[in-house]
């Protein structure tokens, strides 16, 4: 009785070991954030870790656009209020496919878009994004330390209306990482 017992719970212990790596690889790894001052603002350096799904890379293969986006805040602790909201912002990375020129490309939505040959560039160029202005030189009170949270997703927002219905019910477009807090001190 007692060895069936501990066979049994030994199965389900590698079956839910099993179900969070699976649920793990799914997902958006933040390996890198950081916040540069430079003379116009600061910046965000970030770096991103994931893999695209099959439903994903055949729906990019028919041209379908996908949409990375990168959310950040900055707020500063009070102790007599609520924490206070210094910086917020957002930038949308777009990466599509031409069929007629046979190349991907990748874009921050609203400007000029970079074209590769490979898929793997593409997502390169996504994971590695350029260092982009979170807020201009003034936005933040020299010496003043900020609690910092960064998340990245893809939009499923941004998708055509009709695959708005599939992606919200498909777990292979559903991708997202988990909120990264960091502390900064503001130079």
């Amino acid at each position: 009785m007692t060895i069936r017992f501990l066979r049994l719970l030994a199965c389900q212990l590698l079956l839910l070991f099993a179900c969070a790596q699976a649920q793990a690889a799914d997902g958006v790894e933040i390996t890198r954030a950081h916040i540069e001052a430079t003379e116009d603002g600061y910046r965000l350096d970030a770096r991103y870790a994931f893999d695209l799904s099959q439903d994903l890379e055949h729906a990019i293969s028919r041209g379908v656009a996908l949409y990375f986006t990168t959310e950040i805040e900055l707020t500063r602790p009070r102790w007599w209020w609520y924490d206070e909201k210094a910086v917020t912002s957002r930038q949308t990375l777009r990466i599509s496919y031409n069929e007629l020129h046979r190349q991907y490309n990748v874009a921050v939505v609203g400007s000029v878009q970079q074209p590769f040959q490979t898929l793997d560039e593409a997502l390169a160029n996504v994971r590695r994004p350029g260092r982009w202005q979170i807020a201009p030189k003034g936005a933040l009170k020299p010496g003043e330390v900020y609690n910092v949270t960064v998340r990245m997703f893809m939009d499923r927002q941004l998708l055509l209306k009709p695959l708005q219905v599939n992606a919200l019910n498909d777990a292979g477009w559903q991708l997202s990482s988990n909120k990264k807090t960091f502390l900064y001190k503001a130079e």
